[in-house]
């Protein structure tokens, strides 16, 4: 039979044994997701590399397109101008005898208006004769 000592030592044996045990099936567990871990980020930095040449291969055809609609852009500008520059011209060259025509023909349509005498503006509202008194003022 076992005393009471060997009994205690037996049952924390037992218990050593068990929490060994435990601790050794964690460690073990513990090292699988460490060697996963490991193999992931291996996977993401070999497939990084491509990812990032594709970046920067877009970048460089994106600074291209860029580069391309500054120099549309200017040309635009120009050709802006280049219009802007004619129809000041045409302005001047047209407008400027258009309008001397145009009131060259209102002043004729008045002066033949009011040669016709019905006391009728030239806009065909009738005029008020000013009425004369004799008596000047003072």
């Amino acid at each position: 039979m076992l005393t009471g000592g060997q009994l205690a030592g037996l049952i924390v044996a037992v218990f050593w044994a068990v929490l060994v045990s435990f601790i050794a099936l964690t460690l073990l567990k513990l090292s699988r997701l460490l060697a996963e871990a490991g193999r992931v980020v291996r996977e993401i930095g070999d497939q990084a590399a491509p990812l990032l040449d594709d970046m920067t291969d877009t970048v460089k055809r994106a600074n291209e397109q860029l580069g391309r609609t500054d120099v549309i852009t200017k040309q635009v500008a120009g050709v802006t101008q280049n219009v802007s520059a004619v129809t000041t011209v045409m302005t001047s060259v047209v407008g400027g005898p258009l309008v001397k025509a145009a009131a060259f023909s209102y002043g004729v349509r008045r002066a033949l208006g009011s040669r016709d005498g019905d006391g009728r503006s030239p806009s065909g509202r009738p005029q008020l004769q000013a009425r004369s008194s004799g008596k000047g003022r003072g």
